[in-house]
Order: structure tokens, then sequence, then C-alpha cells
């Protein structure tokens, strides 16, 4: 072999070591991470739940739970207790006010209206002069009648003297009894004549007065609808104004026909009911009055019948056509009475949970009587002095412990719910025990 070739062979690449193994430190990292996030998740849990243990009422300590008395939970309710009283037997009712009388101001005699002499929405008192029409024309009626009637008089005086002459003739047998007879007939249509003036003399008069328009009733006027100097008739629709009497005032309500005989007994034991007016929201009284009536028929259409009352109305605050809400109290009822939210109604009936000694319910049904706004009558099942659940009741069974809002502030907070709570309130995984603070192990970059 030649050397100069064994020089310039081709020398082979050097092998390629092999890839050695990829180490585990990044699965390690990846597990790390994983331990981490299920850790915080686990203390996040821990801590919500002691979170929603300590805002939660029915987890509190005492004779229900965790305390010596069992293992069920404790509901806080409202209670009230069973008391003696008077309760009042009323009928709910809407009613209007209307005034007792109502007047429109109407010209009886057409003319000029020269007057107004009151002020709109003023007070005015029966008798008082309101307007003035021009009396001129009927001052001269009344002259022309009153001339009239005195030439009629006078005709009729001579037909009387010549009367009184005839039967002195007549009675010495000088003049026909036919002249005498003719001349009493005159002296009869003579009387006619005069009596007729007299009539007419009156209507004059009267028709006089009439330009003079004087309140008929005392009361309110209201606004006026004809001005000075318009021409007035007696037979104008709307008048000059309309005065309605304010004090007293009824008021008209309807009464359903299931309490006509209840009223009907009322009205026989006594002699004056008492009716109170409220306004609109029911929270303000606006009136006392006395019940007057019922109406005498019932109305098919409604199946109510119409009632009365009469307010003295002596401030003034009820108006006409007012829509009122009406209480009509029929009598007072001595009774066991209890909030209207401590009666419950069920598939058996009415019931209540009445709260025992120990602290814990009991189911118990109950009949109801009369009932108010806010209290009702327990005509059997309860007992003067016995305390019932008023609030809470939705969430309550025959047995179970319950605390009232006064027993529960009176035990302060709860130890381990409403306190500090180790683990939960601090930073999360950062104590162990003791309340040493724990170094969070490092993780792998």
């Amino acid at each position: 072999m030649n050397p100069q070739e064994e020089v310039h062979a081709p020398v082979p690449p050097p092998a390629v070591p092999p890839e050695p193994p990829r180490a585990p430190r990044p699965r390690r990292r990846w597990m790390g991470s994983v331990l981490a996030l299920l850790l915080v998740a686990l203390v996040g849990g821990a801590a919500w739940y002691l979170v929603k243990r300590a805002n939660d009422p029915s987890e509190a300590p005492g004779p229900g739970r965790g305390g010596p008395g069992g293992g069920r939970a404790m509901v806080t309710v409202g209670d009230a207790l069973a008391r003696k009283a008077e309760l009042p037997v009323i009928i709910d009712a809407l009613g209007t006010v209307i005034p007792t009388i109502t007047v429109t101001l109407k010209p009886q005699v057409s003319g000029t209206l020269t007057e107004v002499l009151f002020t709109e929405g003023q007070m005015v008192k029966k008798g008082q002069l309101l307007a003035q029409i021009d009396p001129r024309p009927f001052e001269q009626a009344l002259m022309q009648a009153q001339g009239t009637r005195q030439r009629d008089e006078a005709q009729l005086e001579n037909a009387r003297l010549t009367l009184a002459r005839y039967q002195t003739l007549l009675s010495q047998d000088s003049i026909a009894r036919q002249d005498v007879d003719t001349q009493a007939a005159l002296v009869k249509q003579l009387e006619g004549t005069v009596m007729t003036d007299k009539a007419q003399e009156g209507t004059a008069r009267l028709n006089l007065s009439y330009t003079r328009i004087t309140s008929p009733a005392t009361g309110r006027i209201g606004l006026r609808t004809v001005d000075p100097g318009n021409l007035v008739s007696s037979g104008d629709a709307t008048g000059i104004a309309t005065i309605t009497q304010v004090a007293p005032i009824d008021v008209q309500f309807a009464v359903p026909q299931d309490r006509v005989a209840d009223v009907l007994a009322a009205q026989r034991e006594s002699d004056a009911l008492a009716v109170t007016a409220l306004d609109r929201t029911r929270k303000s009284e606006v009136g006392k009055g006395r019940f007057s009536t019922l109406d005498n028929q019932i109305d098919t259409t409604t199946g109510t019948v119409k009632a009365k009352a009469r307010f003295d109305n002596a401030a003034g605050s009820l108006f006409p056509n007012q829509f009122v809400n009406v209480q009509l109290l029929l009598r007072n009822v001595p009774a066991i009475v209890v909030p209207v939210t401590a009666v419950r109604t069920g598939a058996n009936g009415d019931y209540v949970y009445v709260i025992n000694e120990d602290r814990t319910v009991t189911l118990r049904k109950v009949k109801r009587g009369q009932a108010t706004v806010g209290l009702m009558a327990i005509a059997e099942g309860l007992k003067e002095g016995e305390r019932v659940v008023t609030e809470g009741g939705d969430r309550l069974q025959d047995g179970m412990a319950v605390q009232t809002a006064d027993t529960q502030g009176a035990r302060g907070p709860r130890s381990g719910a409403s306190g500090p709570r180790s683990g939960a309130s601090g930073p999360r995984g950062e104590r162990g025990e003791g309340g040493q603070r724990r170094q969070r192990p490092p993780q792998n970059p």
C-alpha cells in the first residue's frame, strides 16, 4: 500500500454519544404545583365552611345542637305572650263624605245681576244676603198691582153702599126685588176682583223680594259662575253658586249583607255606635262620628246595604265627596289574643307553635275568633300566659329546639364560631398547631 494513500485516507467522524435520559426534575416541579393547588383549595374550602357555620344561627350551641341537649338544629324565632284583651269587633268599609244639605243658588226671577256680596269659599249663614238683582222693574209691577187693588176696593165699597140702600127700599116695598138681587151679585163680583188684585199684589211683592238672593242654609259657598252685570234667569241650570253644609256632615258606606244582622243586634244593644273615619293611608284619623241608619233594601248588584254615619266635623277635616276608610265598632269582646302572624293554617286546620320551658316547640291546634289588623282572638286551644312563635315558624317542626332573639343576645358571642377561627381567618396554610407560623416548603423553580 502506498504510504501517501494511507496519509490522505478519510478519517471517520467521531461517534455521537447517546442522549442521556431526562432528569426527573421537571416532573417533580409539576407534581409540586398540583399539590400546592390542592392544598390551597382544601384550606379555602375549610375556611368557607367555617365562615358559613359561624353566620348560620341554626348552628349555635345550646340544648338543641352542640350542647347537652342533643343534636337537632336550633332556630331563632320571634315570640309573644298570649294575653287577655278587649278585642273590638269592627266592620271596615270604604265611604264617601256627603254633605247633609246641598243647595244651588238659582235666581227665581229674571233680571240683571247688580251685586255679588260673597267671597268664593266663604262660610255663610242662613238668611245672609248673597246677591242682588235689579229691583226697579219689580217695584213698578208692585205699584201697578197696588193701584188696581185700590181701584177695585173703591168700586166694591160703592157697590156695598148701593146694596144697603136697595135693601132699605125693598123693606119699604119701593123697589123691585130683582134690582136688589142684581146689586148683591155685583158686590160678590167686586169682592172676587179685589181678592184677585190682592193676589197679584202679593205676587209682585214676592217677585220683588226674589231680587234679594239670600242663603237658604248655613255652610260653605263654592265658586261663582256668574259675574255682576250679566242677565240671569230662573231657567239657568248652573245657578250662581252652590252651598254645602259641612258641619255636621255625613259619610255613606256599604255594609256586607252577611253583617247586617250584626249591625242590627249592635243597634239594639247601644243607641250610638261609634264610627271612625281614616284617611286614604289608614294611618291618620280624620273624624269620629255616630252610626245613623241602614238603607231599607240590599243592592243586588253588590250584595251590600248602604249605611250612613254622621260626624260633627267641627274642625272641617271632612270634605264633601272625599273618600275615607270607615271603621264601624259593633262591640268589644274579651278574648285571648295573639299577633296574627302567630296563627298558621295547615292541612289539618289552624295551629300555633307553643314554646315550652325547655325551649322546644309544640304544634297545637287552635280555633280562630275575631281578628283585627294586628291581633287575633283564640277561641280554643290556648291559655293566657303561654308563649307562641310569631316569626320563623316556617322552619319549625314539632319538638324542635328554638331560641328567641332576647336569649340569643344574652348569651353573647358563640365560642368557636363568631370569634377568631384558627386556620380559617388567618392566611391560608400559614398557621399550625399552637398558632405558630409555619413556613411554606420551598417549591422547585
